[in-house]
């Protein structure tokens, strides 16, 4: 994961949405978190305004438990703040 001054010279739609999450120390604590196998953001190479998240549990309660922490409500405000729109997709490994 790059730290925040990889974005300083950026001006693009999510830098500010990575920023936060590396401020806040989100995604070290959710790496702590019981179950939790891989948490990592990706920037695609053929747009400027996409992150990709992928995250791995060890099983689908890990991750509900996981929804239910209180750092995910900030994580929630970020997105709903910096994102303009989100995609699920669900795979079983």
């Amino acid at each position: 994961m790059y730290g925040p001054e990889a974005f300083d010279s950026c001006h693009l739609p999510w830098r500010e949405f990575l920023r936060e999450i590396e401020k806040h120390g989100l995604r070290e604590t959710i790496l702590k978190e019981d179950g939790c196998l891989r948490y990592d953001y990706y920037l695609a190479s053929d747009t400027d305004d996409t992150v990709l998240l992928v995250e791995q549990w060890q099983t689908p309660a890990h991750q509900s438990a996981h929804m239910a922490q209180a750092h995910m409500k900030t994580l929630l405000e970020l997105k709903n703040r910096e994102i303009l729109s989100t995609d699920v997709q669900k795979y079983l490994v």
